[in-house]
């Protein structure tokens, strides 16, 4: 039996898939098909991205309204004049002894009664980083004072100590519209309890105003500083 050859060669699928890789072999439908792809490769319009338009006054903004915030409660420590750079419902909380004031009057009772009111004479604030994001500043400082006044802000309910305390500060506050928002304050409370002489550390891995001072000196130059070794 004689198997005849087969008409592959001849068969319309085979024509058609050369006439698509080159239009001017073929039939007319690969020469529409390739005519159309070449246009829209030619033609189609790209689809535009708008790129974020960069405020270089943004970050200057934002830590002015943080400094303007704190000069006026450590500076002119004014209540009136702190409140109005907060938003009409403001909060206010201090993560380690979970003191806050929440809503307009919360947060001004929190600062006439047990914070600005009380501020000792001689606190000051040193900055030691501050970062900007887009609506939000966090700063770490520290707070040196003589504890010669009650201070609820840091230890409610405490007397007058006499102690001398240098405290780091993580400050975290947010900015709506111009106006601060909140404010999340963090320290070590060991540390301060430690200071103010309420907190014996013994062989506890816990600190005094050594925390504050060795923070200065890391900033200073930490390639002075030896390597902390526990006894």
């Amino acid at each position: 039996m004689k198997i005849q050859n087969s008409p592959r060669q001849d068969a319309p699928r085979t024509e058609v898939a050369r006439s698509v890789a080159n239009p001017n072999e073929g039939s007319p439908l690969g020469a529409e098909l390739m005519t159309i792809r070449n246009s829209r490769r030619q033609d189609a319009p790209r689809p535009e991205v708008a790129a974020p338009v960069a405020n270089p006054n943004q970050d200057s903004d934002l830590g002015a309204l943080f400094d303007g915030h704190v000069e006026k409660e450590f500076a002119d420590r004014d209540v009136d004049a702190t409140m109005a750079t907060m938003v009409a419902e403001p909060y206010v909380y201090m993560v380690p002894n979970m003191m806050g004031g929440f809503g307009g009057q919360g947060v001004r009772r929190i600062y006439s009664e047990h914070f600005i009111n009380q501020i000792p004479k001689d606190a000051k604030v040193t900055p030691i980083s501050r970062t900007i994001g887009k609506d939000q500043v966090v700063v770490e400082m520290i707070v040196s004072f003589t504890h010669n006044a009650q201070w609820d802000y840091l230890l409610p309910g405490i007397p007058p100590t006499g102690k001398r305390v240098e405290l780091p500060h993580v400050l975290v506050m947010k900015i709506e519209n111009g106006k601060v928002a909140h404010e999340h304050a963090w320290w070590d409370q060991a540390s301060l309890l430690v200071q103010v002489g309420l907190l014996n550390p013994g062989k506890l891995p816990m600190v005094g105003i050594e925390q504050a001072r060795r923070l200065l000196r890391v900033v200073e130059g930490w390639r002075s500083i030896t390597d902390y070794q526990m006894d």
